[in-house]
C-alpha cells in the first residue's frame, strides 16, 4: 500500500472512531484494530494521537467541498434553497442513524475544553470554511436579500441553528427539535426576502 494510501486509511478511521467514540475514548489500539496497521506504520505518520486530530481536521477542513458541499447541493442551483439543502443533509444524517448523529466538528469542539492553539485554530477554520460557504451562497442571492444585510453575521446564525438543532436532536433522541430551528430559520429569510421586494 502506497504511504499516501495509509495515511489517509488512518485518518478516515479516526474520523469514524472521533465521531462513533469521541477523541478521548478512542484509543491507538482502536486505531489499529480498525486500520488492521501495525504500531510502527501508524506512528510513522502520526507520532501521536493528538497528531492524529490534527490529520482529522485537516481533511475534513480540505474536504469539505467532496465530502459536504457536492452531495448536499447536487441538483440545486437556487442559492437560498442551497443553504436548505445543506440543513436537510444534516436532518438525513439526524434521521438515519436514529437521531444519535452528531456534528463531527461541533462535537470535537465541546468535548476538547481546553485544545492546544493549533487545534484550536484547526477547529475555527472548519467553522470558518463551513459559514463562508453560505457566505458565497448569500452574495449570490444578490438582490433578493436586503442590501446591508450582515452576511457573515447571518451565515454564522445558520450554523448556530444546525448545531443547536442536532443538538437538541440527538439529546432529546428526536428530529423535530432540528425541524423547528430549521422552520423558524426559514421563516427569518422569508421576511428577509419580503423585506429586500419592499425596498427595492
Amino acid at each position: 500500500m502506497a504511504p499516501k494510501d495509509t495515511r489517509a486509511r488512518i485518518v478516515h478511521a479516526a474520523m469514524e472512531l472521533f465521531w462513533l467514540k469521541g477523541f478521548n475514548s478512542t484509543s491507538i489500539a482502536d486505531l489499529l484494530s480498525r486500520t488492521q496497521l501495525n504500531s510502527g506504520s501508524l506512528y510513522h505518520f502520526f507520532p501521536s494521537k493528538q497528531d492524529v486530530l490534527v490529520g482529522v481536521l485537516e481533511a475534513y477542513r480540505d474536504g469539505i467541498e467532496e465530502m459536504l458541499l457536492k452531495p448536499a447541493w447536487e441538483g440545486v442551483d437556487d442559492p437560498i434553497e442551497r443553504i436548505f439543502a445543506l440543513l436537510a443533509l444534516y436532518r438525513r444524517l439526524i434521521v438515519e442513524t436514529d437521531c444519535t448523529y452528531g456534528c463531527p466538528i461541533g462535537s470535537l469542539a465541546l468535548e476538547l475544553h481546553e485544545p492546544d492553539p493549533q487545534v484550536r485554530d484547526l477547529l475555527a477554520a472548519n467553522f470558518v470554511g463551513w459559514t463562508n460557504a453560505i457566505v458565497r451562497q448569500l452574495e449570490a442571492a444578490g438582490a433578493r436579500l436586503p442590501r446591508a444585510l450582515d452576511h457573515e453575521g447571518l451565515a454564522q446564525f445558520v450554523l448556530t441553528t444546525m448545531e443547536g438543532g442536532v443538538m437538541q436532536a440527538r439529546t432529546h433522541r428526536e428530529v423535530a427539535y432540528f425541524d423547528r430551528a430549521v422552520a423558524m430559520l426559514r421563516t427569518h429569510f422569508q421576511m428577509l426576502e419580503a423585506s429586500a421586494k419592499v425596498v427595492a
